[in-house]
C-alpha cells in the first residue's frame, strides 16, 4: 500500500470517527437556556432552567439523588426541546442550589412538596407532566401528597419508586453509606463505583467525568441527610386520575423491575415500559427510545382534561 493511499484511508477514518463522535451530543455540550431563581417556602434559591419551545407543552424534569440537572442533557439537546417547553432544575442540596447542611432540610416531606410547587410558578408552568428519576419518585410523592395532582398533565416515573422495600433494592445502593463519608478519598471511590452502577450502558469518558462532578458537588452531610427518609405513597398514588407512565431498565441495579410492577399496579391505567439490557438510566442509555416515548406520553397526556 502506498503512503499517499495509507493517508487517505486513514484521512476518511478520522472524519469518521469525528461524525460518530458528533452524533451523540455529550453533556457537555449544552444548549442555550433561560436560567430561573426560586425561592423556596422555607427559604432555599433554587437553581432552575427553561429550554426548547416556549409555548409548547411543559415537561418538568426532576433528577435524582447526588444528581443535576444536567442528566437531562440528551433530552434537553434533542427533538423534545423543538416541541415542548422544558424546565430542569437542580433538588435542595445539590448543583447550583443551596445546600444547608442541616438533616432536618432533608426530611421534610412538605418542604419538597413546596420547593416542585415553587420551581412551576417561577416558571409559570401551569400544567406539566413531571418526569421524575429514582429519587425523585419520592419527590414527586411528597408533591401529590401536599399539593395534590390537580396542576399536573401526567406523571412519568422513570426508575423510581412510591413505596421504600427492602425487596426492591439493587446492590448498587451498598455504596451510599460511603458517599456521606466525610473521608476525601473513600467518598470519591464510592462516587464513582456508584455512577458506574447507575448504567448497563456505560457513559462515554467525557461524560463520566462531567457526571463524578456534578455528583461530588453534594456534600456529604447532604447525602447522610437524604437518606433514610420513610417512603409510601400506595394509598396517594392509588387515587390518581391522570396519565402515568412507569419506565424501567431491567438491568438496574439500584431499583428491582419489581418497583416498576408495583408502581404501576397501584396506579389506575397506569403504563409500564421495561428497557431490556438497560441499567437505571434508560433516559441516558437509550434517548432515542425514551425521548420517542416520552413525546408521544405528553401529547396524549395533554389531549386528556
Amino acid at each position: 500500500m502506498t503512503i499517499s493511499l495509507l493517508g487517505s484511508r486513514l484521512a476518511k477514518l478520522t472524519v469518521a470517527a469525528f461524525l460518530v463522535a458528533i452524533a451523540q451530543p455529550g453533556l457537555g455540550q449544552q444548549p442555550k437556556h433561560k436560567p430561573i431563581s426560586v425561592k423556596t417556602p422555607d427559604g432555599l434559591t433554587i437553581s432552575a432552567q427553561e429550554w426548547g419551545n416556549p409555548s409548547g407543552p411543559e415537561i418538568l424534569f426532576i433528577h435524582g439523588f447526588s444528581q443535576s440537572h444536567l442528566s437531562w442533557m440528551r433530552q434537553v439537546d434533542s427533538d423534545l426541546a423543538r416541541e415542548f417547553r422544558i424546565v430542569t432544575y437542580d433538588l435542595r442540596g445539590h448543583g447550583n442550589s443551596d445546600k444547608p447542611l442541616d438533616p432536618a432540610r432533608y426530611r421534610d416531606s412538605k418542604a419538597w412538596g413546596d420547593e416542585v410547587q415553587a420551581v412551576m410558578d417561577a416558571a409559570g408552568l401551569k400544567r406539566p407532566v413531571l418526569v421524575g428519576w429514582s429519587y425523585a419518585g419520592r419527590v414527586i410523592s411528597d408533591y401529590v401528597t401536599t399539593h395534590g395532582a390537580g396542576k399536573l398533565a401526567g406523571i412519568n416515573f422513570v426508575d423510581a419508586s412510591i413505596k421504600a422495600d427492602p425487596a426492591f433494592i439493587g446492590d448498587n445502593l451498598k455504596n451510599l453509606p460511603l458517599m456521606a463519608s466525610e473521608d476525601l478519598a473513600t467518598n470519591i471511590a464510592a462516587t464513582r463505583d456508584f455512577v458506574h452502577g447507575c448504567f448497563s450502558k456505560q457513559p462515554t469518558p467525557d461524560d463520566f467525568e462531567i457526571m463524578l462532578s456534578f455528583n461530588m458537588m453534594v456534600p456529604p452531610k447532604v447525602r447522610a441527610g437524604l437518606g433514610g427518609r420513610p417512603l409510601d405513597a400506595t394509598e396517594v398514588m392509588s387515587k390518581l386520575k391522570l396519565p402515568v407512565l412507569v419506565t424501567h431498565g431491567a438491568e438496574d441495579r439500584n431499583s428491582k423491575v419489581g418497583n416498576a410492577k408495583y408502581t404501576a399496579s397501584v396506579i389506575p391505567g397506569a403504563k409500564l415500559s421495561i428497557y431490556e439490557g438497560i441499567g437505571h438510566a434508560p433516559f441516558y442509555e437509550d434517548a432515542a427510545r425514551f425521548n420517542a416515548e416520552l413525546a408521544a406520553f405528553v401529547r396524549e397526556a395533554n389531549r386528556t382534561k
